[in-house]
């Protein structure tokens, strides 16, 4: 199934000049949705045991969880400042229009455990580098990240020093 075909453009969002890809109609669609998680888990390489999948608040918890599912993984949300109710490690990191902050919990992952971690999109990078780093400060193994789509052209693949797929790129 060629999931690009429940991508939706929605122009000048969040803001004038942006043309956001939405993926609610691919969420919308048992099929596409299915079929997206099976396509992502089949990016994952061969050969290599994952113990947790990571998904990035918030979209990245939707598919992130049924690939945690098919992998047999635990599921780690990792979430921005002040949402999870236990003990955290912090990571700040810096957006094109100011800083953010994404919070894990600090039991979450076990020294020497194997992280996929997964989003939506691959924009500029900063995101999925301190999940990275975060994972890496607990202990664990990044194996990949894996996204939905990649905006190639805002090269966030620059700031990630671990493997990555996409199954869209733009």
């Amino acid at each position: 199934m060629n999931i690009q075909d429940y991508i939706r453009d929605i122009s000048d969002f969040p803001k004038p000049g942006i043309l956001f890809k939405d993926i609610t109609p691919l969420l919308a669609n048992h099929k596409a949705l299915v079929s997206c998680a099976d396509q992502l888990v089949g990016l994952c390489p061969d050969g290599v045991k994952i113990d947790k999948v990571i998904g990035i608040e918030a979209r990245g918890f939707i598919i992130g969880s049924m690939i945690a599912e098919r992998l047999q993984a635990g599921f780690i949300p990792v979430r921005k400042k002040g949402k999870l109710p236990y003990d955290v490690k912090s990571k700040s990191y810096g957006l094109e229009y100011g800083e953010d902050t994404l919070e894990i919990h600090i039991d979450a992952i076990k020294a020497g455990e194997h992280v996929l971690i997964h989003d939506d999109v691959l924009a500029t990078g900063g995101t999925a580098k301190a999940v990275c780093d975060l994972v890496k400060e607990l202990g664990g193994v990044v194996v990949q990240c894996n996204f939905i789509m990649e905006l190639e052209f805002l090269n966030g693949k620059d700031k990630l020093d671990v493997p990555r797929s996409a199954l869209l790129k733009y």
